[in-house]
C-alpha cells in the first residue's frame, strides 16, 4: 500500500538528487519555496507604485492615453535578477517564473484600487511568435495575477495583427513607429464598459500598450488600467 509516508519520502529523494533550484540565484530551494528563494524576493527593487497615484509609469503615459492606474512590481535595471528571470521566462521555456511574479504582483494589488477592475487583459503575441515560443509569457504573468484578485482573463477579444521587430535597439520614436496601428478587437461586446487592467512584463516606453489603448478607445465606455512586472529604471 503506497502511503503519505512513502510518498514524502519517495520526494525527498529525489530531491536529494534533483534538487529545486532558484530561478533567480541557482541555490536549493527550501521548504515552501516555489520558483523564487525568499532572498531573491526580498532583493528585488519593488516600486510600491500600487500606493502611489501619479507614479512614474502612470506618467510615461500622460499626455499619451488615459490611463486609470498603473504599477509595476519591480524597478527593471540591466545585468540584474529580474533582467535574468525574465529572460528566461521569455526565451528558455521556464513559464513558472512568469506564474510566480504574477502571484507576487497579484499579493501586491490585494486590498488596492486595482481590485475595481473587471478584467486583465494580457498584451497579445502576434500568432507567428506565439506559434515559435509556444507561449504568451503576459498571459501567464496575469494568470498569476488572477489567482488573487479573482478576475478573468480575456485573450481572445483582441489579437495582434502586425509581427513586429524587436524593440530593444529602437529610440522612442522608432518604437512608436513600429507598433502603431498592430491590434485589433475581435471581440468589442466583451470589452465595452468594462475597466481593463492591461498586463505585460516590461515596460520601458510604454509605446506598446499606447498602441493597444489608443485601439481599445475606439469602443464605447472604457477604461484601461496598466500593471507590468517591471518598469525599465534609466536611472
Amino acid at each position: 500500500m503506497v502511503t503519505f509516508n512513502n510518498i514524502s519520502l519517495l520526494s525527498d529523494i529525489v530531491e536529494l538528487f534533483y534538487p529545486r533550484i532558484c530561478a533567480g540565484c541557482s541555490t536549493p530551494l527550501g521548504t515552501g519555496e516555489e520558483t523564487l528563494c525568499l532572498s531573491c524576493l526580498y532583493n528585488l527593487h519593488r516600486t510600491h507604485f500600487h500606493n502611489n497615484r501619479n507614479n512614474p509609469l502612470e506618467q510615461i503615459f500622460w499626455g499619451r492615453v488615459n490611463v486609470k492606474y498603473a504599477t509595476a512590481l519591480c524597478f527593471y535595471h540591466k545585468e540584474s535578477t529580474l533582467q535574468k528571470i525574465i529572460m528566461k521566462l521569455k526565451y528558455h521555456g521556464e513559464k513558472e517564473i512568469g506564474y510566480a511574479l504574477g502571484k507576487e504582483l497579484g499579493a501586491e494589488l490585494l486590498g488596492t484600487e486595482f481590485e475595481t477592475i473587471d478584467l486583465l487583459l494580457p498584451i497579445p503575441l502576434h500568432p507567428k511568435r506565439l506559434k515559435k515560443r509556444g507561449y504568451n509569457q503576459a498571459e501567464i504573468i496575469a494568470n498569476g495575477i488572477a489567482a488573487f484578485l479573482n478576475k478573468p482573463v480575456d485573450t481572445t477579444s483582441v489579437r495582434r495583427v502586425v509581427a513586429t521587430q524587436t524593440q530593444t535597439r529602437k529610440n522612442r520614436f522608432d518604437r512608436w513607429l513600429n507598433v502603431e496601428n498592430i491590434f485589433e478587437v475581435t471581440q468589442p461586446q466583451l470589452l465595452s464598459g468594462k475597466h481593463l487592467l492591461i498586463i505585460d512584463d516590461i515596460i520601458t516606453t510604454g509605446a506598446t500598450i499606447e498602441s493597444l489603448i489608443t485601439t481599445l478607445n475606439e469602443l464605447e465606455n472604457i477604461t484601461c488600467s496598466i500593471a507590468c512586472i517591471g518598469m525599465a529604471d534609466n536611472r
